[in-house]
């Protein structure tokens, strides 16, 4: 798959698809996993350009509260806690809403 996106999008969703089905890590965990530990944001903001979710499964980063942060893909943040729950990752029960 050739990806298009800018060198550190690139970076990020490289990683993301390290992370293992049913995984989560925080944009924290990220930033510091690509060797950038003060770019959390920067990873949200990745993540919320993302256009191939969920085949780079940004669905499998959560803010460093445990909330599940945004989801760029079809069907938003439903759609991010579907494909948690699908892959069994734990996840803490905020969203009782969903």
């Amino acid at each position: 798959m050739i990806l298009k996106g800018t060198k550190f999008q690139l970076k990020v969703w490289k990683y993301l698809r390290t992370i293992p089905k049913g995984k989560v890590k925080t944009y924290k965990q990220v930033a510091i996993s690509i060797k950038s530990p003060r770019s959390a944001r920067a990873v949200a903001n990745a993540c919320a350009n993302n256009p191939y979710a969920p085949r780079i499964p940004c669905h499998r980063v959560i803010r460093s509260d445990g909330a599940l942060g945004g989801y760029s893909g079809r069907g938003g943040i439903k759609q991010k806690l579907k494909l948690l729950k699908s892959e069994k990752a734990a996840i803490k029960p905020y969203f009782k809403d969903f």
